[in-house]
């Protein structure tokens, strides 16, 4: 299982890293990295972070389009979301990772429910703001980062761990770099 826990972070490190650069590759190596870690998460029973999995093979395929200009050809900007979106997305995370986190508790064997469920639900605002070229995308990823590295230090993911401690320093250096890339207002 190591193996493929060592090219699920190798993979997942590009594509984040490409993401924090704006660079449209970040998403096709997104899903091999996804399609990796689904193997890997559900060896050890983080359920939550399996489902996880198959939303982002979903959504980095949609990314991947969307960036390329979709229907229209044009390459999207990155742009704010509207604070009342932001709002919206937060409470309803909340409740998210509540209920599923209660639901993992109740029914399954799972290993920290609500933390993994929390990571979950965050990931879901993260990963659509980013699909849509959002600039708060990234803050919605230091909460995630910030809660997965103990989580996954918990389960002996030390890579994983480590991946996402490198995450966490990739998404303050995102924040920078996408903030140049705002249009003026």
């Amino acid at each position: 299982m190591r193996w493929v826990e060592a090219a699920a972070t190798l993979f997942t490190a590009a594509a984040v890293l490409l993401a924090g650069l704006n660079s449209i590759h970040n998403w096709w190596m997104g899903i091999v990295g996804c399609v990796l870690f689904g193997w890997v998460f559900f060896e050890a029973r983080l359920y939550a972070d399996v489902t996880l999995q198959l939303f982002f093979i979903v959504t980095n395929a949609v990314g991947w389009w969307t960036w390329a200009g979709g229907r229209q050809g044009t390459e999207r900007p990155v742009h704010r979301t509207p604070a009342s979106w932001l709002a919206a997305m937060s409470v309803g995370g909340a409740l998210v990772a509540a209920g599923y986190g209660w639901l993992l508790h109740r029914f399954t064997d799972a290993y920290a429910p609500f933390v993994d469920s929390a990571v979950l639900a965050f990931s879901v605002v993260a990963q659509l703001l980013l699909v849509w070229r959002s600039y708060e995308s990234w803050w919605f990823w230091l909460l995630v980062n910030t809660l997965s590295v103990p989580l996954y230090l918990s389960r002996g993911l030390v890579l994983t761990a480590l991946l996402y401690a490198a995450f966490w320093v990739n998404a303050v250096v995102a924040l920078v770099r996408w903030r140049r890339l705002l249009r003026p207002a």
